[in-house]
């Protein structure tokens, strides 16, 4: 019995390495560690704690082609250089697939269900009527901006308050969102507003088990570990009399009535009635959208926060250029338009820390549906997960004059030469600035948010003082993995501007 056993352990052996051996994927170079076997798991660990290091030396030194990176459960492959994102851009989804790539990153078939993925309406709900009503729908932002940022950061004009940046952000944007997503008065339940902001972390939570998960285990792995649908499940009644009272108008009027609300919970409610019309299938859309606009854009204003309070200098030139805009012409998208210095200081914000140091869960990941060969005669197999060095290129002094240094007006100054005003908006995507990805499946909802955000920046600028204590040194960046998160626990002193606001 006992030879059996050992002569079976030594097939799987035998077996295993002529498997890794005729791996196509060993002709692709690696960094972070070795990819024979077992010891690709110490390069995982290792990318987890150095990804950021690691994926500049990969940039460096396989400028435009092709190197590999080690995950726990797979490997990824990132492409350097403009030729190589162009050709990432270009490749059609029968052959790199953004919505399968979106889909094994996320694993949401198996820890939320496939209709989301099967069905992605709401992607083009976001692209469209969100995109278009961002006029309309701006003065409502602003008034919950009003009514949130007081309330979340109280300073008063005679002293210094503390401020813990991140878990505010991510409050007054999940308010000022859902005041576009759900309306009144849902924007306003503190219930409903933590759960939209622990639906991503809960997701995180299930989709890196089902990740580690073999395939045929991932359905089981998925219903077990039930985060993410037990939050749904607490959100539904919070919507649940909004819904009801939405069907009854519907039902009453059709497609039109007096005072027809203008939010994505009504676009979501005027497909989904020829779909699922239930209300944990009209949810699991304003959940989902939740989970793209919350953390993305908490990150970001938290990331241009920080560089605030360490430099109180750049508050003068961005309130003067504020001021008479607002005083001119409101707190329109026009006005926001029209502040490039403010513009400029996001975007450079962005470039400068990024939203991911690759794009993970991005418009420029892919997954291989088929095997494909690249230009440079790279070999990607079926099923490879590929994604761009967003992070790395941002921080190529070939892309950007001293590409390490935090330069706020960057862009600002690039768009007064002739014939590039438009180019370097906070919203353009180029091969060299990819933090949105770039091409038809670049962030569809990124007018919205930027708009959103700089709204809530210039509203912090004219009514607030900002600092850092105690030796003014800007809290690091967290890096893990291809994640990127602004300090977690970072804190900004506020005082409230005794100038009245314009």
């Amino acid at each position: 019995m006992t030879d059996v056993f050992w002569a079976g352990v030594a097939i799987a052996c035998l077996l295993y390495f002529v498997k890794w051996k005729t791996d196509p994927l060993n002709s692709i170079p690696t960094v972070g560690g070795s990819s024979l076997p077992l010891l690709s798991f110490l390069g995982a660990f290792n990318f987890l704690v150095n990804s950021k290091r690691l994926l500049q030396e990969g940039y460096k030194k396989y400028y435009g082609s092709v190197f590999k990176v080690p995950l726990l459960e797979q490997w990824i492959l990132i492409v350097s250089g403009p030729k190589m994102v162009e050709e990432l851009r270009k490749r059609p989804d029968d052959e790199l697939s953004f919505y399968a790539g979106v889909e094994d990153s996320m694993q949401i078939r198996y820890t939320f269900g496939p209709e989301s993925n099967d069905d992605p309406y709401h992607v083009d709900i976001i692209k469209e009527k969100l995109t278009r009503s961002v006029p309309a729908i701006l003065p409502d932002v602003i008034d919950e901006l009003y009514n949130a940022v007081p309330q979340h950061i109280p300073a008063k004009s005679d002293e210094w308050l503390e401020i813990q940046v991140m878990p505010t952000m991510q409050q007054i944007v999940a308010r000022a969102s859902n005041r576009v997503f759900v309306g009144l008065p849902v924007c306003r339940d503190q219930e409903f507003l933590d759960l939209a902001i622990k639906f991503t972390i809960d997701i995180v939570k299930d989709k890196t088990l089902v990740k580690l998960a073999p395939q045929f285990l991932k359905p089981l792995v998925g219903r077990l570990s039930n985060h993410v649908r037990s939050t749904l499940y607490k959100a539904i009644p919070h919507l649940k009399p909004v819904i009801d009272e939405r069907r009854r108008f519907m039902e009453k009027y059709g497609d039109d009535w007096p005072d027809k609300p203008n939010d994505m919970l009504q676009w979501i409610m005027d497909i989904a009635r020829t779909r699922d019309f239930s209300d944990e299938a009209i949810a699991r859309r304003i959940m989902l959208i939740n989970f793209a606009a919350i953390h993305t854009s908490s990150n970001t204003v938290s990331h241009a926060l920080y560089h605030l309070a360490e430099r109180p200098d750049y508050l003068k030139p961005l309130r003067e250029e504020i001021e008479p805009i607002i005083a001119e012409e409101g707190w329109t998208k026009n006005a926001m338009g029209r502040m490039w210095k403010l513009d400029s200081f996001m975007k450079e914000s962005q470039r400068y820390n990024g939203i991911g140091l690759g794009r993970a869960t991005g418009s420029l990941t892919r997954k291989a549906l088929k095997d494909v060969t690249l230009h440079d005669g790279t070999f990607i197999p079926r099923g490879s997960i590929v994604m761009a060095a967003s992070d790395a290129t941002h921080h190529d002094d070939s892309n950007y004059a001293d590409a390490d240094v935090f330069d706020p007006f960057r862009f600002s100054r690039m768009r007064e030469a002739e014939g590039e005003s438009t180019k370097h908006q906070f919203v353009n995507t180029t091969l060299d600035y990819i933090a949105f990805g770039h091409g038809k499946h670049a962030c569809p909802g990124r007018f919205f948010a930027a708009n959103e955000l700089k709204s809530l920046l210039a509203f912090i600028i004219l009514n607030y003082d900002l600092k850092l204590g105690g030796d003014g040194s800007r809290p690091p960046n967290m890096y893990f993995g291809l994640a990127v998160v602004p300090a977690p626990k970072g804190k900004v002193l506020f005082k409230k501007r005794e100038v009245v606001e314009a």
